[in-house]
């Protein structure tokens, strides 16, 4: 449709938030909650029998007010995805301002995950949306795919968007696709995303999601003169 097309032509750059840790849990009081480690420890351990340290939707409330934030996405050249640990693949608007306090920021999802949409206040403009997958079918013809982990070949960021972007954004007539986990352990899987071209690494050192990101779109702020 070309309601679809329109949001993602002029988007210069796509990035998905792989295997984010978002969904929600029943409280004693019956109201549900973004399940994570530090309020649910408990619970995760005896109900679900899995490791509390798993669950951290911090990360990727971290990741969103890095790429949220930066100059790149205010100059409207980026769109975001998020594929949660579930398989719930979330589009969303740029222009959404993620809430600052955590606490704010699960309310937020698990609205989201309960209601599928959030509108903004004045109800014409839908900032995050359930969509269906596959991620693959929501990106532009010859989108060009990219994963990160630290096993993947080494660039600085300045040399990385010299690699993969042209010197102006008006160069660029098909977005680029990078692919960064939003999980506490593990690492972004070809088997999911079989449509990545290879997988790349920022920094020699491990870095937490929401530096790497910071040093992705920071070099392409850079190549492309964006201050």
């Amino acid at each position: 449709s070309s309601s679809k097309t329109s949001s993602t032509t002029t988007k210069r750059v796509i990035i998905l938030l792989d295997q984010a840790s978002i969904e929600t849990v029943k409280n004693r009081r019956g109201v549900f909650e973004l399940l994570n480690c530090d309020d649910h420890r408990d619970l995760c351990r005896k109900k679900l029998k899995k490791d509390p340290n798993d669950f951290r939707p911090d990360i990727l409330h971290q990741e969103l007010l890095a790429i949220l934030d930066s100059p790149l996405n205010k100059a409207g050249m980026l769109q975001v995805y998020i594929k949660t640990n579930k398989g719930v693949l979330i589009e969303m608007n740029p222009a959404t301002r993620i809430p600052r306090t955590f606490k704010r920021f699960s309310g937020l999802m698990v609205q989201l995950l309960h209601k599928m949409k959030i509108k903004a206040g004045n109800e014409s403009t839908t900032l995050l949306k359930v969509i269906k997958n596959p991620f693959s079918q929501h990106l532009p013809p010859g989108t060009k795919c990219f994963g990160f982990s630290k096993e993947g070949k080494l660039y600085s960021p300045v040399a990385l968007a010299k690699q993969l972007f042209p010197p102006t954004p008006a160069e660029q007539e098909v977005p680029t696709c990078f692919i960064v986990g939003a999980m506490s352990t593990g690492h972004v899987r070809t088997e999911d995303h079989p449509y990545m071209e290879e997988m790349l690494s920022i920094s020699e050192y491990p870095l937490s999601g929401a530096a790497a990101l910071s040093r992705i779109v920071g070099g392409i702020e850079h190549q492309w003169g964006i201050v």
